[in-house]
């Protein structure tokens, strides 16, 4: 069973399909309609909902997408809707703000801004531009043109008395009983198509370690910004799932001078601060990854783990020469990251093993790092190409090389033929180019919706010469990025 907290009360559901959203639960179950359904992949936002999680003593908040959070990953949370917040003859100060603003037209996108702002609200952040365009991001809008919804955001001020109705003692005590559950599971019987689906939310690593021994071909599931697609638009078949988030070993973060280990369950949100303190690069890199609300729920494990050959996080941190711990019942081994991808859809996890932790050791003084990311849009887009480089040069020579390209291949990969032209070679423009011609011969990438194989290749040079120019102190080059 999962429980969770609802307006002030403890919800419990007993055998629940482990596969039903929480914005199918919200609108089919309870009738709080007010949650709409745009897109069903966690792109539009409309479905925005906040979950509040115990962190110390205290109750934190965060906007996440309803389409693609499956129910199990509401236990021991508070879920806060845009019923919960105000009523017809009081509103709460973001529903008044965006209404004295003009903020909504056709309204259906409202809620989801709605509930954006209450979790920004509710936080403790300056009211920056740039904080408010980016909790904005991951909201759209076909009719007000985003002017009268920021401008609600950028002069809404936090009433002390107002916050405190959400997050109270009584709600982290609430929340702190949630937590002591133990290890569940049980079975959900289709009453429709009479399959069945078994769901474990294991505590421990010991307990995964045992369900997994027994399951080998579960389906694990952290944040579900992949798996909640599955679910909803290619409709898979998930006979058993593993929820993680509830182990506390996987939600750590160590952080040190020479590096930063980061648990397969940490959130983007919760990495980035660590990711920007290695280098600003790799931090802006993690900014781009996906909404506010994709990175409140999506995992760096569950990047790495699902072996996409457009995840931003893996050419950086194999340029880094990141280092992956797998564990299982016959114990724990490490691999460095650029291993784990054999092939498309193929990592090297043996039967009953799961991603542990991400070693990413900090850059080199002497080593030049850069990352880029270039897609169609700035923010919540995927890449057509990512690029990372990593280049120790002393005294006008590159002594050694590692790059990395996501979108080039079926997996994300070192560009082996380009490092060795560049490795012992002067760092001129005439060894990038020669390096740059070298990467026809690592990669043959393909043409899809996202870019053609021209393009591709051609962005892929181009980054190597930005690295070049932006070296050669010629400034920050710009691509694709908002002026």
């Amino acid at each position: 069973m999962i429980r969770f907290v609802l307006d002030g009360d403890i919800r419990t559901l007993e055998r629940c399909d482990p596969t039903q959203t929480l914005l199918e639960w919200l609108r089919e179950d309870q009738r709080r309609t007010g949650t709409k359904e745009g897109c069903a992949e966690g792109d539009c936002g409309a479905c925005t909902v906040v979950l509040g999680e115990l962190v110390g003593d205290a109750v934190r908040y965060r906007a996440v997408n309803a389409c693609i959070c499956l129910m199990p990953m509401v236990d021991g949370k508070e879920l806060v809707t845009v019923e919960s917040l105000g009523t017809p003859t009081c509103l709460h100060p973001v529903q008044q703000s965006l209404a004295d603003s003009d903020g909504s037209q056709c309204g259906f996108c409202t809620p989801g801004f709605v509930m954006s702002l209450f979790a920004r609200y509710q936080s403790s952040d300056a009211a920056l531009p740039g904080g408010v365009d980016d909790v904005l991001a991951g909201n759209l809008c076909r009719c007000t043109g985003y002017g009268p919804i920021r401008r609600s955001a950028m002069e809404l001020e936090p009433d002390g008395e107002v916050r405190a109705r959400f997050g109270g003692e009584e709600t982290a005590a609430r929340l702190s009983t949630l937590a002591a559950g133990p290890c569940s599971s049980w079975t959900f019987t289709d009453p429709v198509l009479g399959t069945s689906r078994r769901c474990y939310l294991p505590r421990t690593e010991k307990e995964l370690c045992e369900i997994l021994s027994e399951n080998p071909g579960a389906t694990l599931v952290a944040g579900a910004t992949d798996v909640g697609l599955w679910v909803t638009k290619q409709h898979r078949p998930l006979e058993t799932l593993v929820f993680i988030s509830g182990i506390a070993s996987l939600n750590h973060i160590e952080a040190g001078e020479r590096g930063v280990r980061i648990g397969a369950g940490v959130k983007f949100a919760d990495a980035l601060p660590c990711l920007r303190a290695l280098h600003p690069g790799l931090g802006e890199l993690f900014r781009r990854i996906g909404s506010v609300q994709v990175r409140n729920s999506g995992t760096v494990g569950g990047n790495i783990a699902n072996g996409s050959p457009i995840g931003d996080s893996m050419p950086a941190l194999i340029a880094l020469n990141a280092e992956l711990e797998l564990a299982g019942a016959r114990g724990t081994r490490v691999m460095a990251l650029e291993n784990y991808f054999l092939a498309y859809g193929e990592q090297a996890l043996e039967p009953g093993e799961y991603v542990k932790s991400v070693y990413i050791p900090a850059p080199d003084p002497c080593v030049l790092f850069r990352t880029y990311k270039v897609s169609k849009r700035f923010d919540q887009d995927i890449s057509a190409v990512c690029g990372a480089f990593a280049l120790r040069i002393e005294n006008g020579i590159v002594e050694h090389a590692r790059i990395a390209y996501g979108g080039m291949a079926g997996t994300p990969k070192r560009a082996a033929a380009c490092e060795a032209a560049l490795s012992g070679q002067a760092w001129t423009s005439a060894s990038v180019e020669t390096a740059a011609a070298a990467l026809s011969d690592d990669y043959t990438p393909l043409s899809d919706m996202r870019a053609s194989a021209g393009y591709r290749m051609k962005v892929a040079q181009n980054l190597l010469r930005k690295v070049w120019l932006e070296a050669a102190g010629n400034g920050r080059i710009s691509i694709l990025e908002p002026s």
